[in-house]
């Protein structure tokens, strides 16, 4: 059943997965510290010694729910499978909760770390837009380098739908475009190699970011719960934030789906060699419009 949300979350699919969650919290071991190597000055010289030490980063398992509530009547007047029809509404309405918790920190839980956004512009890996897209890409100071200057070389590209339409008008100095070799087949959009996505779950909010660059097997996810499903019959349902009674289900013959389902995600950041001097660092960087980068 979780192959629907991961199928509905672009996320998930770029992502890497964990074995399954044993608990609601589990730690992965982290490479922290690297071990050095040292000449010998003589024959009897002294050999160097150096250590390598794990830290340890932990996946906390948040849990994302359902419920939906239908009256007795028109499952009855029914000529189609109405639980049929919801259910694929269900996995794809958690595949973009997960999607903006994760990439924006859109309504994350309070254990899970600031979303993608948030870390590559607190790492310094963030290029807001100019007038010239090409150079914010592509250029030495673009979002693909900024990846790289952190030590890690890209594997994909998330980006809102709306760049297909400005890499489509990029042209070089004799009107040729730059991205498309032809006008015939259909258009497969590449930056340097790597391939783009374009979520269309609605997750995505360009008015925060317009591209996501990185190394997307540095973003890892375990499964506490797959999507599980119970029918409702007699419950009372209540709103979260008011705790005021909206449906009971025997009094107003009506019953319910109710669908649940828990996950945590990390981003490992193990050290290396490359960047073993940095303060600061992101697998991820992020190409934001002109305006200001939100930090909530």
């Amino acid at each position: 059943i979780f192959q629907g949300v991961v199928e509905h979350s672009a996320v998930l699919k770029a992502g890497r997965k964990l074995p399954n969650m044993t608990a609601k919290t589990q730690s992965i071991n982290v490479l922290d510290m690297l071990p050095m190597a040292y000449w010998v000055d003589s024959d009897i010289g002294y050999k160097g010694t150096s250590r390598m030490t794990w830290d340890q980063k932990k996946l906390y398992a948040e849990e994302l729910a359902v419920i939906i509530p239908i009256p007795e009547a028109v499952l009855d007047d029914a000529n189609y499978d109405i639980w049929g029809e919801i259910r694929p509404r269900i996995v794809e309405a958690m595949g973009r909760r997960i999607d903006g918790a994760i990439l924006f920190g859109a309504g994350k839980p309070a254990t899970w770390r600031d979303g993608i956004l948030q870390t590559a512009a607190s790492a310094d890996c963030a290029v807001t837009e100019s007038a010239d897209l090409f150079q914010d890409i592509m250029g030495p100071d673009g979002v693909i380098a900024k990846a790289e200057e952190s030590g890690f070389m890209p594997t994909g590209v998330m980006s809102a739908v709306s760049m297909r339409a400005r890499l489509r008008g990029l042209t070089d100095s004799v009107g040729q475009p730059l991205f498309l070799s032809g006008m015939q087949g259909s258009a497969g959009y590449m930056l340097d190699g790597l391939e783009m996505s374009f979520p269309m779950n609605g997750a995505w909010d360009d008015s925060q970011c317009l591209m996501i660059v990185g190394d997307f097997h540095q973003l890892v996810y375990s499964i506490r719960q797959d999507v599980t499903y119970k029918i409702l019959t007699e419950a009372t349902i209540v709103d979260p934030s008011t705790h005021n009674v909206v449906y009971s289900l025997a009094q107003q013959d009506m019953v319910a789906l109710r669908a649940v389902m828990r996950l945590g995600w990390e981003i490992p950041n193990p050290v290396s060699a490359y960047r073993a001097d940095l303060d600061d660092y992101s697998p991820f960087s992020v190409y934001v419009p002109a305006a200001e980068v939100s930090n909530g």
